[in-house]
């Protein structure tokens, strides 16, 4: 599984997560992106010892998508505080099951992770533990296809929690298409979907030492988005 390397300098690096690859090792001892990036530049580099990596902000397996990991701790700190304070700005694409009730609106929700089941779940405001969740999003398209009807939208993520998408978007009877953890339609099927019809997009954020805006997008790729025609777009 190969990694597309969109940028790179001394103080971070921009890539593509492919579908399909943990973000960071997990109990399956598949291959994670940290780890593969690593390993890039250790040989890249040609280094004696296992380079500075560090994971600032998260795809889910199933997702593919742009994401930037920090080369050194300063920057790690700098891209963190974007990250929390909203200036890491995130557009996903996503190809949904079912229709949103809007053509664009925003959602807003209080998610509660589960730590044992790794899942999470809309549950009220004020309940011990739940993070406030907030996307906009708009429709691009709607379509009648063999697979019922689909919706194609763009998404701009708020807030990051666990799972936010595909939870607050299966809650309004829309789920990511190919999602077995969250979409009914999925959920029971016996094919196995490696890949979520959801894509990190575009990607922006002030560059960590020199303050430069930087703006990277890609297009999806892959079967879960085969079911629409990108090219309209």
């Amino acid at each position: 599984m190969k990694v597309e390397i969109l940028y790179e300098d001394a103080d971070l690096i921009v890539c593509v997560k492919p579908y399909g690859m943990p973000t960071q090792g997990d109990k399956s001892h598949d291959i994670d992106l940290l780890s593969y990036l690593k390993r890039y530049i250790y040989e890249k580099e040609e280094l004696e010892e296992e380079p500075y990596l560090a994971v600032v902000h998260r795809l889910d397996r199933p997702v593919g998508g742009i994401m930037v990991l920090a080369k050194t701790q300063s920057a790690a700190a700098r891209l963190s505080d974007q990250v929390q304070d909203g200036g890491m700005v995130k557009f996903y694409q996503a190809v949904l099951t079912g229709e949103l009730p809007n053509e664009f609106g925003t959602m807003e929700d209080y998610l509660l992770k589960d730590g044992k089941t790794n899942t999470s779940k809309i549950v009220k405001k004020g309940t011990k533990g739940a993070k406030r969740a907030e996307l906009d999003y708009e429709v691009l398209d709607v379509m009648e296809t063999d697979d019922g009807i689909l919706t194609y939208v763009l998404i701009q993520l708020i807030t990051g929690r666990h799972h936010q998408i595909r939870v607050q978007m299966a809650s309004r009877g829309a789920g990511i298409y190919g999602d077995t953890k969250y979409n009914p339609r999925f959920a029971k099927t016996k094919r196995i979907y490696k890949q979520a019809a959801l894509f990190a997009t575009r990607l922006e954020f002030e560059h960590p030492v020199t303050g430069e805006h930087m703006v990277f997008k890609c297009e999806p790729e892959g079967e879960a988005f085969e079911v629409i025609e990108l090219d309209e777009f």
